[in-house]
C-alpha cells in the first residue's frame, strides 16, 4: 500500500523493510516518491502519464544522492512529462542503443566484405579491434561526441600513421552509424578532428643495392635457406613493380607469356594488364607448374599460395644488408629507375597501374633530380666546346 511522507534524509532512514516491494510518495511533489524493495534496497523514483500510460523511471539509489538532488531531477522530468514528452520513451532508446563495439562488429560483416579489398578489411578489423574496442568500445555510439575521437586519436600520437587510420575507420564506422539510424544524419564525431602530419616516406634502392639483393638471393637458391617462391616473388616484385598482393596471389590463369604480360582482373584499382620484361617472362617460363596449383607463387600447404613474404623478406634483407628497406619500397625504386632511364610520369602511372596524377606526383622531385642531371651533363658538354684553352690550336 503506497504511503504519503515528507521525503528527507530522515524520513528514508526510518522507513522500514516489511519483505515487500513498496513505494511512498512525497506530500509536496506528486509523483516523486522512495520506492523499496524486498530486499531492503531503496530507491527515488519519479512518476508520470506519457502517451496515455503510466510510466515510472528510477532516479537512483538513495545512498548514491540527496533527496534535494533527486527531487530537483523529479521535477524536470515530471515538466517533461506534463509539456508532452515521455523521458522514459529515451530512456529505453538508450538502453537499446548500440555500443560502439557492437557498431563495430556490424561494420566488419555487412559493410566491410562487400565494400572493401581483403588487405584493407584486415587493417579495418585491426584499428577495431585493437584501438577502437578497447579505448571506447564499451560506449553507446549515441553519446560519442567530437571530444572523444579527438582524445582517442591524441592518445596515439606516438603512432601517427596508425591514429590517422584509425581515424579514418572511425569516421567510416559512424557514416554507417547515421545509414542505419544509430545516429541522427550529419552527427559523425570525426568532423574537424585534424589527422597528424605523416611524413611520406621514400627509399630507392640504388644501383649497387640492387646489384647487392641480386647476388643474395642467388646464393639463397643454391643454399636453400630460403622456399624458391620466397625468391621468384621478390624477383617479380622488383621486376614489374607490382604491389605485394598482385603478386602473392598471382594466379596462372593471369598470366600470358606469349603476350608478355600479367591480366590482373582484381587490383587496388581494379583490373588491369601489367607489361613483362623479358627478364620476367623468362623467370615465369622457369617454373614448374602444378596441376593441382592455380597460384604461381606456391605456399608449403598443397594448392595453397605463399601467406607470409614479410618474415623470408626481413631475413633476406639482414643479409643483403638492407635492413630499412621495405617490400613496398622495391615498387618505389621500379618507379625511380624509370626516371632515370628517361619515362615519364604518365608511363610510369600507367606501369604502376595508378588511376590518379596526384599518386603518380610523389615521385615528381626524381623527375626533376633527372632534368637536372641532364641538363648538367649538356651544358657541360657545350661548356667543354666553349673553353677555348682545351681547344686544339688552328691549322697552319
Amino acid at each position: 500500500m503506497p504511503t504519503q511522507i515528507k521525503i528527507t534524509k530522515r524520513a528514508i532512514d526510518s522507513i522500514k523493510c516489511d519483505g515487500t516491494d513498496r513505494f511512498h510518495w512525497d506530500r509536496d511533489l506528486p509523483g516523486f516518491g522512495v520506492r523499496v524493495r524486498a530486499t531492503g534496497r531503496k530507491f527515488f523514483v519519479a512518476q508520470f502519464r506519457a502517451g496515455g500510460r503510466v510510466r515510472r523511471m528510477t532516479l537512483g539509489p538513495v545512498t548514491a544522492m540527496t533527496p534535494d538532488i533527486a527531487r530537483t531531477r523529479a521535477m524536470a522530468l515530471l515538466a517533461e512529462a506534463k509539456a508532452g514528452g515521455d523521458p522514459a520513451m529515451q530512456r529505453d532508446a538508450d538502453r537499446r542503443a548500440a555500443t560502439v563495439r557492437l557498431l563495430g562488429q556490424r561494420f566488419l560483416e555487412e559493410y566491410v566484405p562487400d565494400h572493401c579489398k581483403e588487405s584493407t578489411a584486415r587493417e579495418y578489423r585491426r584499428s577495431v579491434e585493437l584501438f577502437i574496442d578497447p579505448r571506447i568500445g564499451g560506449r553507446k555510439v549515441t553519446e560519442i561526441q567530437r571530444k572523444d575521437i579527438a582524445e582517442l586519436h591524441h592518445a596515439m600520437r606516438k603512432t601517427p600513421y596508425q591514429a590517422n587510420r584509425t581515424l579514418g575507420v572511425l569516421s567510416k564506422m559512424f557514416n554507417m552509424a547515421e545509414v542505419w539510424g544509430l545516429r541522427p544524419d550529419g552527427s559523425n564525431p570525426c568532423l574537424h578532428v585534424k589527422r597528424f602530419k605523416e611524413e611520406k616516406r621514400e627509399r630507392f634502392l640504388s644501383a649497387e643495392e640492387f646489384r647487392r639483393l641480386g647476388a643474395v638471393l642467388d646464393e639463397i637458391l643454391t643454399d636453400g635457406s630460403e622456399t624458391r617462391s620466397a625468391v621468384v616473388a621478390i624477383r617479380l616484385l622488383m621486376l614489374t613493380g607490382c604491389r605485394l598482393s598482385e603478386i602473392q596471389k598471382l594466379q596462372w590463369a593471369h598470366v600470358d607469356l606469349d603476350a608478355g604480360e600479367l591480366n590482373l582482373p582484381d587490383t587496388k584499382t581494379g583490373g588491369r594488364a601489367v607489361p613483362l620484361a623479358p627478364s620476367a617472362v623468362r623467370l615465369l617460363e622457369s617454373l614448374p607448374r602444378d596441376d593441382d596449383n592455380p597460384w604461381v607463387i606456391a605456399g608449403r600447404k598443397a594448392g595453397g599460395h605463399l601467406t607470409d613474404l614479410q618474415h623470408p623478406w626481413r631475413r633476406i634483407r639482414e643479409r643483403a644488408k638492407l635492413p630499412d628497406v621495405r617490400i613496398h619500397d622495391l615498387r618505389h625504386s621500379f618507379a625511380s629507375r624509370a626516371l632515370a632511364l628517361g619515362e615519364g610520369l604518365p608511363m610510369i602511372g600507367k606501369l604502376l597501374g595508378h588511376t590518379q596524377v596526384q599518386t603518380t606526383a610523389r615521385y615528381a622531385h626524381l623527375a626533376r633530380d633527372t632534368v637536372k642531371a641532364s641538363a648538367a651533363r649538356i651544358g657541360d658538354s657545350i661548356d667543354d666546346d666553349l673553353d677555348t684553352s682545351r681547344a686544339p690550336a688552328p691549322a697552319g
